[in-house]
């Protein structure tokens, strides 16, 4: 399957992608949310926006509640999840707050019906907002219970016709072939295909997730957040960072 290619209001091709930001990033590896690197992030997208990239952005909640983890806790699923759905939207409200300081017009549109503090997720309006130059910030997952927010960067992505899924992570740069934490000797990838992403069990993002992208061939790059421009460079458009994963 070919992906449809963006345009901007004069029909031109421009380039659009959405950015995938875990909840961990939000937070800097803690509870709640890490002020300056929340800045910086903002302040890295502002960079990409300046040069006329299209941005959307899907943000996890993990910083706030994980739902399978409030199940290990006692709590049932379904409220659990719902529960990580109000911390992404506690996510994107602080991340729209930041670009707004710094003169980058948002929108948050949710899955979940918040009337009073985000627009409905409607995919033909996010991509008239990108075509302004605005940063959609998408919150709530799918509205559903039991999907990843790795799922929903895919699906987003594939309705507002992002040409790429830039996954930011906290803590590690790259895709390895085992925890470089624990293992030194592990292989850090450059590339790879979604079918060795897959079989291999390296822990891109989740099963169901990487099965969508391959089958609707987009691509994907993984990359930490903690290194300095990274942000900015993998939206401009810099594979050198991180891993670049694509159908084979």
């Amino acid at each position: 399957m070919s992906l449809k290619k963006p345009k901007d209001l004069n029909g031109e091709s421009v380039r659009r992608v959405l950015l995938k930001l875990s909840g961990e990033a939000f937070g800097g590896g803690s509870l709640g949310i890490d002020v300056p690197v929340l800045r910086d992030i903002a302040s890295e997208i502002k960079k990409a926006i300046k040069k006329g990239i299209e941005v959307c952005i899907v943000v996890g909640g993990g910083n706030f509640f994980r739902g399978i983890e409030l199940e290990q806790a006692g709590i049932d699923r379904s409220r659990g999840d719902y529960m990580g759905m109000l911390g992404t939207v506690m996510n994107c409200l602080a991340l729209q707050e930041f670009l707004e300081q710094i003169g980058v017009e948002t929108r948050v549109q949710t899955s979940i019906a918040m009337g009073q503090i985000a627009e409905p997720y409607i995919p033909l309006k996010a991509i008239r907002h990108m075509q302004k130059n605005r940063v959609v910030i998408f919150g709530a997952g799918t509205g559903l219970p039991y999907f990843s927010t790795d799922t929903v960067a895919i699906q987003r992505a594939l309705e507002t016709n992002c040409l790429k899924v830039l996954m930011g992570k906290n803590g590690i740069d790259a895709v390895y072939s085992s925890d470089p934490k624990k293992n030194l000797d592990a292989k850090k990838y450059s590339t790879l295909t979604f079918t060795e992403a897959l079989v291999k069990d390296l822990g891109v993002m989740d099963a169901a997730a990487l099965s969508l992208a391959r089958d609707n061939n987009i691509q994907l790059q993984v990359f930490g957040v903690d290194e300095p421009n990274a942000v900015s460079r993998v939206l401009i458009g810099d594979d050198s960072i991180g891993t670049v994963l694509r159908e084979e």
